[in-house]
């Protein structure tokens, strides 16, 4: 792939292109729905750079990397909206999701049996696995929305569920690594 120019003018009346040529409005649920995907990958990014001298680095940096990649073909997947095109491209796989149940399940054993809800913090890295979290779960709820009208597939929401899951433990396992307090909900703190 070979990208000559960053702008092109095309999107200046509000439109964009999908893979295959149709043009619709950015305002559209299905560029939400990848743009939000493309946002949750900027996360894991600072997710990554966060993870720098952290004891748990070494261990989910690669995954986070394979996992930004996984994103790039989900987004790629929602910017066709043409099944046949669809049909030809990088896309999520169960091989996917089940590589995060293996991943989650590596570090899960691990982590204390929760008494109480996880409020997000415990460090940098742990923060910013909450905050890819919930723009995770923000995808998947778009997601959901623009499958109620158009064929996505169920794999892309089974993928995403699952990773909102695997952020969650993820964070966890940093605040254990790296041998920090984890902040727990206190209803009675108020």
């Amino acid at each position: 792939m070979r990208i000559d120019r960053v702008y092109t003018r095309g999107g200046d009346k509000g439109e964009t292109s999908l893979i295959g040529g149709d043009r619709v409005s950015k305002a559209a649920p299905r560029i939400e729905c990848y743009g939000t995907i493309d946002e949750l990958n900027a996360t894991l990014g600072l997710a990554v750079e966060a993870l720098v001298g952290s004891a748990a680095g070494s261990h989910l940096t690669p995954i986070l990397r394979r996992v930004q990649n996984e994103l790039f073909n989900l987004g790629a997947e929602l910017a066709a909206q043409d099944a046949d095109t669809r049909s030809k491209m990088p896309r999520i796989e169960q091989r996917h999701i089940d590589g995060l149940e293996r991943d989650i399940d590596a570090v899960n054993d691990d982590l204390p049996a929760l008494k109480s809800f996880v409020l997000p913090g415990g460090g940098w890295p742990s923060a910013y696995f909450h905050l890819a979290r919930t723009v995770c779960r923000r995808a998947e709820r778009i997601l959901v929305g623009v499958g109620a009208t158009e064929d996505l597939g169920e794999l892309a929401v089974q993928y995403l569920n699952r990773l909102s899951d695997a952020l969650f433990v993820w964070g966890r396992w940093c605040v254990l690594k790296d041998g920090k307090d984890e902040p727990l909900w206190d209803s009675r703190s108020t």
